[in-house]
């Protein structure tokens, strides 16, 4: 039994560093520009990791961050001064609410729309539940 544990400790460390990493889904940090107001510069690329609609982010963020804002091209303006870190906090809460999947935490998810009901259906699983309107 010993030497198994050593020749499976040994295996382990011949892997790739890739090959030991499970993480597949990352979401980009928010590149921040803070001047008279925020601009948040990658807007469209959190967009497409997150695999949701702009409008309905946005909307999020105006309302978690309690600012007026709007949308240009691929940037998301935010009147007011805020901090990068709190920008990516609520983009965190946004995924944890509207994007992964509470059966099996997977991000493989696509918000559908049942009459007056918005409802998050994952792929993986199969699993639903209602969201809240934003």
């Amino acid at each position: 039994m010993d030497d198994y544990l050593k020749l499976l400790e040994k295996a382990r460390k011949g892997l790739p560093a890739s090959a030991t990493v499970s993480e597949r889904f990352e979401i980009p940090a928010a590149n921040v520009q803070i001047g008279r107001q925020t601009v948040l510069k990658n807007f469209s690329d959190i967009v497409k990791a997150l695999r949701r609609d702009a409008k309905h982010l946005a909307k999020f963020l105006f309302k978690e961050l309690a600012v007026p804002g709007s949308m240009r091209q691929d940037e998301l303006l935010l009147q007011g001064r805020i901090p990068g870190s709190m920008v990516n906090k609520r983009i965190e809460e946004y995924a944890k609410e509207f994007v992964f999947c509470n059966e099996c935490g997977k991000p493989d998810t696509k918000m559908l729309k049942e009459g007056r009901i918005l409802l998050l259906k994952c792929e993986a699983c199969g699993a639903r539940r209602s969201v809240r309107a934003v």
